[in-house]
């Protein structure tokens, strides 16, 4: 069964991620979203996305525990690029994808929804990369792509801390676009991708491949170097620790190692 749904119609498709109940981004999830895109990329009629999550939560982070099964440095890498190959394709994508954010995004959540191209947040939905609490980095992009909307030191205190920001926090910090009511929130997407729907889709898709333009020449070589750290970062002792600690819910004791 998928981790996602998808729903097609007057020239706007609706992604739903349904995997409770934090809708963690395991790899199963990861390749149902491939294969969504490559549908919605074969519907010609289609001229915005909205991705949202079912449930309590837009996507509360990363699958961890399947994550350690991974044995090897290299294994995480890989983990790491396939996620980054993912995202970059959807901050690609040929028509605009607008995040329907509830809840909490966190982690790989929030890198996730920081390769959408416009985000709408409830007012209390927690944002943030936490991952430094556990011993371990953001892998899927999230060092590189936060500090574009919140700049270099929100985006260094964010990560180094694991400390999250609201809604409302989020919009004044440039990482969202607009915060409402948590029942307001699918009504103002859709409206939203109802708008851009009813313009000219030769005019959207020329306006989706100009703005990535203004990207870093850097962007891809940071990336790369945050797959690779991510790798190594997952075999160190103070990584086992914490991701134990989490699933024990306890406090974990770094060692700094």
């Amino acid at each position: 069964m998928s981790t996602l749904s998808l729903v097609i119609e007057d020239h706007i498709a609706t992604i739903t991620i349904n995997s409770p109940p934090a809708n963690a981004l395991s790899t199963t999830l990861l390749k149902d979203l491939k294969v969504q895109l490559d549908q919605i990329e074969k519907e010609d009629t289609v001229k915005a996305v909205i991705l949202t999550g079912e449930g309590r939560f837009f996507s509360a982070g990363a699958d961890i525990k399947e994550f350690t099964s991974l044995q090897a440095a290299s294994d995480y890498e890989s983990l790491a690029k396939m996620g980054q190959d993912l995202f970059s394709r959807m901050e690609r994508f040929h028509v605009p994808i607008i995040a329907a954010i509830h809840g909490a995004s966190l982690g790989g959540g929030l890198e996730l929804a920081l390769a959408c191209h416009i985000r709408l947040v409830t007012k209390t939905t927690k944002l943030g990369l936490p991952e430094i609490t556990l011993g371990i980095i953001p892998g899927f992009a999230g060092t590189q792509r936060l500090p574009q909307f919140v700049g270099i030191p929100k985006a260094y205190e964010m990560i180094l801390t694991g400390d999250t920001v609201t809604g409302e926090e989020a919009v004044q910090l440039g990482l969202a676009n607009k915060a409402v009511d948590d029942e307001q929130l699918q009504s103002e997407a859709r409206n939203l991708a109802e708008k851009i729907a009813a313009k000219s889709k030769p005019a959207i898709t020329r306006i989706m491949e100009l703005i990535p333009y203004a990207k870093v020449a850097s962007f891809q070589a940071g990336t790369d170097q945050e797959a690779k750290a991510f790798g190594e970062i997952f075999g160190s002792e103070d990584a086992t620790e914490g991701i134990q600690a989490f699933i024990e819910k306890r406090k974990p004791k770094f060692k700094d190692r």
